[in-house]
């Protein structure tokens, strides 16, 4: 029996078309119904799944001190070359425990494109892991991809109420929602569409 794909299946295989395509989305665009909420630079930012570090080179650029977190090799190295920046730490870690990271605690959590690779017990693990990570006040980004899974992918179809019920288990509270179709003529897939949630830990 082949086994089953594992969170980052594909993403090796195709990562100089991911190059292309993550690189055309602008990421001060990207995040625009979020960024209101984040910290005033310099603060600790953690990128996980940082991907071609698109998103981690624009907030080091913004004078954030970021940690960029990417399982894939074949993405971590070729965004540590694209995105060089002094400020940007790269670490070889993934979810559900990020390991690696010690006791490092963050101002500013985004997760783009990552949540969906979770199954239920995973997405509990991996919420649990973010509340330990979360400074008093920490705003966290995350999204939620709906439609079609390409083939050899690990996905699922997480809903919004689930991830806000699970997040406020674990303090964190929610206060912003985006629903939008996936950005950018050139990252855009037939029949997918995005929801973004924002999370303030350990308000009430």
């Amino acid at each position: 029996m082949a086994s089953k794909p594992t969170s980052t299946a594909g993403y090796a295989e195709q990562s100089s078309a991911l190059f292309e395509r993550y690189e055309a989305v602008d990421p001060a665009k990207l995040y625009a119904w979020l960024t209101p909420d984040f910290p005033e630079a310099p603060a600790d930012v953690i990128d996980i799944g940082a991907g071609t570090g698109r998103d981690a080179g624009w907030l080091a650029n913004l004078g954030h001190r970021v940690v960029a977190v990417e399982p894939v090799p074949e993405l971590r190295e070729g965004a540590r070359l694209l995105h060089s920046h002094p400020h940007i730490r790269w670490v070889d870690d993934h979810l559900p425990h990020l390991s690696n990271l010690g006791d490092l605690t963050f101002d500013l959590i985004l997760l783009s494109a990552v949540w969906m690779h979770f199954d239920r017990e995973e997405r509990a693990a991996s919420m649990a892991t973010l509340a330990r990570l979360a400074r008093p006040h920490a705003c966290l980004g995350l999204s939620l991809r709906h439609g079609p899974i390409p083939e050899g992918r690990r996905m699922f179809d997480v809903s919004k109420a689930e991830t806000i019920e699970l997040a406020t288990t674990y303090g964190f509270r929610h206060f912003v929602f985006h629903s939008t179709d996936q950005p950018g003529r050139d990252h855009r897939q037939p029949g997918v569409t995005w929801t973004r949630l924002g999370f303030r830990f350990g308000e009430r």
